[in-house]
């Protein structure tokens, strides 16, 4: 079995897309190829297949996307340790899918080491059904402050055999300084683990850049692999990082359709479909600035800490703002979060997010949620009870929610189950992924008086995999990364 793991001189180089590709290219040469990342952060996450309990669990929606790459149902083994950031110091961490507590920043530092053994295990489970492993790191090895207990970098390659391919993004600049600092600082232990490099982000002749690989190799010892060009496949797929979403102002002529940007926003590709349509100008609202009075449609979106961010959501003014709204005859769609915010009560009285407290929502929906330690995590299909229209996605929730008795429910499940609830022009449901189904968002397109392109999401993704993986079998040296892969212990 071969394995390779793809570590960054920081974050947001491109890891992620690169594994994806990578996944794809060798999928495709009739490989059997199997994601992993030790520990992920992120409040992305998607459900993942049942296990042999028939327990779902949940992961980065990266390694999600890397498993659709290689053409298998995404597990909790892709992603043993999954951090997701409550505030600033804080976050909920997830072990093999299952949510495991609290820890603040300093907290999970001692605990960290402790967590290698699940991630071995999780590695070790995907070694035995798989010809190609491909691992992705987190952040930067070059965080050598972090470097003690470290499960996510150096410390998971080297007790794992597993030998490192690195990345430098030179499209922020300093790409030479970063990947030469970077064998510079690391422990030469560590440094022995990385077998070569790869360029990200490059844009213009590649040929200018051939004394700068020259000084790379000189100065690391390391060969290159290749440089990689600026991908527009990559644009399809969805994002790990809330800070990369695109904050363009509305656009003239086209219907706006305003998702407010919360501090903690999750799961923010349940919007990728809208942006895809042509007659929709997708605005993605930064803190600090007003909702767009052209809005015909706002979208409350998924938070990992919904009375942390409604208070933000307040703090903005956006509250003002939906009220203005609405008053206008606007329409507003809570999801997750989103829906819980719309109601007129949230309840946290176990202490679930913070402080227990009972704490007013915006009250544009008679609904009443109760915060619970309890995650709800399954894959639903079904379709709107307002026109038929089909929809398959997932919910990834902590909470209940209460509708008043006569009040319509938005959506029903194949299973006959109800979820959700519209009162006039103000409607919200706990599904993720609701836009990627071509009939749903024709649907909604249609209340707002625009048609859509009809588009399976799902499908135009997979297509942008396959686009992706063409593209680097032509740039990437292949053969001696499989190489490299092949010394994996």
């Amino acid at each position: 079995m071969a394995a390779v793991m793809l570590q960054g001189t920081g974050s947001d180089v491109g890891k992620s897309v690169l594994v994806a590709g990578l996944c794809r290219l060798f999928a495709n040469r009739g490989m059997t190829v199997r994601p992993f990342k030790p520990q992920n952060m992120s409040n992305n996450a998607a459900v993942t297949a049942p296990d042999a309990e028939g327990r779902r669990g949940e992961i980065g929606r990266a390694q999600a996307l890397q498993a659709l790459a290689c053409r298998t149902p995404p597990t909790v083994d892709m992603n043993p340790v999954l951090l997701k950031p409550h505030s600033d110091r804080g976050a909920q961490l997830v072990v093999h899918g299952q949510v495991c507590g609290r820890f603040e920043a300093k907290d999970y530092q001692a605990r960290k080491a402790t967590l290698l053994d699940a991630v071995l295990m999780s590695y070790e489970r995907l070694r035995t059904e798989a010809d190609l492993v491909i691992v992705e790191g987190a952040g930067s090895p070059a965080e050598i402050n972090l470097r003690a207990g470290d499960i996510a970098n150096m410390g998971f390659a080297r007790a794992a055999g597993v030998p490192v391919v690195l990345i430098g993004d030179i499209d922020r600049g300093g790409v030479i300084a970063s990947l030469v600092g970077t064998h510079t600082v690391l422990d030469p232990d560590d440094a022995a683990m990385i077998r070569g490099f790869l360029i990200n982000k490059f844009r213009g002749d590649v040929r200018l850049f051939d004394d700068g690989l020259a000084a790379i190799e000189r100065h690391t010892g390391w060969p290159s692999l290749g440089v990689v060009p600026w991908l527009t496949a990559a644009r399809t797929l969805p994002a790990e990082d809330a800070v990369v979403l695109d904050t363009a102002a509305a656009t003239p002529g086209a219907l706006t359709i305003a998702v407010p940007m919360l501090a903690r926003i999750a799961n923010f590709d349940d919007f990728d479909a809208l942006a895809h349509e042509p007659g929709v100008c997708l605005v993605m609202v930064p803190p600090g600035q007003p909702i767009p009075a052209e809005a015909a449609l706002v979208i409350l979106p998924g938070t990992k800490a919904t009375i942390a961010d409604l208070v933000f959501l307040r703090a903005q003014g956006w509250d003002i703002d939906l009220v203005a709204h609405v008053r206008r005859g606007g329409r507003v769609l809570g999801i997750c979060g989103g829906y819980q915010m719309l109601g007129r009560t949230i309840a946290d009285l176990d202490g679930i997010e913070g402080p227990a407290e009972i704490v007013a929502g915006l009250g544009l929906l008679p609904i009443d949620t109760v915060l619970t330690s309890a995650k709800w995590l399954v894959e639903v299909r079904g379709v709107s009870i307002a026109d038929g229209a089909t929809f398959a996605g997932y919910e990834i929730h902590s909470g209940r929610t209460d509708v008043d008795p006569g009040t319509t429910p938005l959506l029903r499940f194949a299973d006959g189950a109800v979820d959700g609830a519209i009162a006039g022009g103000i409607a919200g449901c706990y599904v993720h992924g609701l836009f990627d189904d071509p009939s749903q968002r024709a649907a909604w397109l249609a209340r707002l008086g625009v048609g859509s392109d009809g588009v399976d999401q799902r499908a135009r993704v997979d297509a942008a995999l396959d686009e992706l993986a063409a593209a680097l079998a032509e740039i990437v040296d292949v053969d001696a990364l499989l190489a490299i892969a092949e010394t994996a212990a």
